[in-house]
């Protein structure tokens, strides 16, 4: 049975952010045999709530902290220019709705999501912004329908059932790293991992 590879994540998640050139290193070495799942961990539910001041420090310090391990840079003017609220839940609908479109498109809006956070200070929590991502991939997503399918009871039934399967597998922390062949499961990254230590997890895992 081959093995599948999940990647739990949140596209609102700093650590995510600071794990893509692993990510991307983990895809590259992969056999064509193995497929990628993306499963959205959902940090922070839906809210309409200004960020309060201690989640700004504890949201800021993060990031501070993602660079100093992993060399990521952050945009500081979403702090000044954005209005933040701890409400994830809209970004990772934002990915499932891109996949009822095209498949391969769950990558590339979750990398474009995180683009537009981290690095062009732009508000993921807000729907608005989130429609103007999918209008910017390539090929462009209808947004239309788009808009249509980030509020529709099947998008959310789509992130309850991705909830189950990260407890399921016992994923708490984001990102993280799962292979799964038949009933057997290899954590290859809980949090975060340099490349080096997942590339080695890895090899162990598919060749296993």
């Amino acid at each position: 049975m081959d093995p599948q590879l999940y990647y739990v994540a949140d596209p609102m998640c700093s650590w995510c952010w600071g794990f893509r050139p692993v990510l991307q290193a983990i895809v590259s070495a992969l056999p064509g045999s193995v497929p990628v799942v993306y499963v959205m961990g959902g940090l922070a539910k839906d809210s309409d709530d200004p960020m309060p001041e201690e989640t700004r420090a504890y949201v800021q310090q993060n990031w501070r902290d993602v660079t100093t391990t992993t060399g990521a840079e952050f945009n500081w003017d979403f702090w000044r220019k954005c209005k933040p609220r701890r409400s994830t839940y809209p970004a990772c609908r934002a990915v499932l709705a891109a996949r009822t479109q095209r498949e391969d498109a769950v990558a590339e809006m979750f990398d474009a999501i995180q683009r537009a956070y981290y690095r062009e200070a732009r508000n993921p929590s807000d729907i608005e912004t989130l429609t103007a991502v999918a209008g910017s991939l390539s090929p462009p997503l209808d947004v239309e329908r788009f808009e249509r399918d980030i509020r529709s009871p099947e998008i959310e039934a789509e992130l309850q059932a991705g909830f189950n399967l990260r407890r399921s597998m016992g994923v708490r922390e984001f990102p993280s790293v799962v292979v799964k062949r038949g009933d057997s499961q290899t954590d290859i990254v809980r949090g975060w991992a340099n490349a080096e230590t997942a590339m080695s997890r890895l090899k162990k895992a598919i060749d296993g």
